[in-house]
């Protein structure tokens, strides 16, 4: 019945479109709805980055004694505080991402002799559980995701977001296929639905993010990208702290 009746409606508005009056109504429907499509995007965005803003002030306000003592500790290991590495984000852009340093000083140049260790099968990503080039404090600040808090700033810059894909490495985007890519359509994020384990899309739902391949991080990066909205992002900052603290995130 519904079938019929949208027929019909469809049939009018096409006879109607055929005088200048109603072509002249059709031609402002469809800008309307232009109009309207372009301010519900604007205000979506819009909304995204006033989230990412306050959140990112109010963290680096509130924990700004853990910075602090971070920063010391790195230091006193040895070497810089901080590790800058090129990343990709938005429509495939350079940026440098921030983090406290957890790592040799010489860790990239070690990498390619450790690449054949990784524990990804799919050779992208790469993991390796008694990392060498990890140091004392670095293992630390990685087991509970603290080496992330720098990307704070990331975020205040507009280079990413609280919630969306992890940025790649430039070795990662060079075995990228296409279907790949379209993590960059958005910002990337601090975190996302696969940094918490959420793979089936349950409201309370956190799970081991080390137990999921390169393919499903990519279609759960999609997943989010197709459905993202403001609540989405809220649940998923709330649910990265128990999966920080239960060590579903490590």
């Amino acid at each position: 019945m519904k079938d019929a009746q949208l027929r019909e409606r469809m049939a009018a508005r096409l006879l109607a479109a055929q005088t200048p009056w109603g072509r002249a109504r059709l031609n402002l429907y469809v800008k309307w709805k232009r109009v309207a499509w372009n301010f519900t995007i604007g205000f979506a965005y819009f909304l995204k980055r006033v989230f990412d803003i306050g959140v990112s002030i109010i963290a680096i306000l509130l924990l700004a004694p853990v910075f602090l003592g971070i920063a010391l500790a790195v230091k006193m290991d040895g070497g810089p505080i901080f590790f800058r590495q090129t990343r990709y984000g938005l429509h495939g852009c350079e940026f440098g991402m921030l983090k406290f340093r957890s790592m040799c000083v010489d860790a990239e140049a070690r990498l390619k002799d450790l690449l054949a260790k990784n524990e990804k099968k799919e050779g992208i990503t790469f993991k390796m559980k008694d990392d060498p080039r990890i140091t004392k404090i670095g293992r630390i600040i990685r087991k509970t995701s603290l080496d992330e808090l720098p990307q704070f700033w990331n975020v205040l810059k507009g280079e990413m977001s609280i919630v969306g894909p992890r940025p790649p490495v430039r070795r990662e985007v060079e075995l990228y296929e296409q279907r790949h890519r379209r993590r960059f359509n958005v910002k990337p994020g601090i975190t996302c639905l696969w940094q918490v384990g959420e793979r089936e899309g349950g409201l309370f739902e956190i799970g081991d993010r080390n137990t999921i391949d390169f393919e499903e991080q990519v279609d759960l990066d999609v997943r989010y990208i197709e459905s993202q909205s403001f609540w989405k992002d809220l649940w998923l900052l709330l649910k990265t702290v128990p999966a920080i603290i239960f060590g579903k995130g490590a």
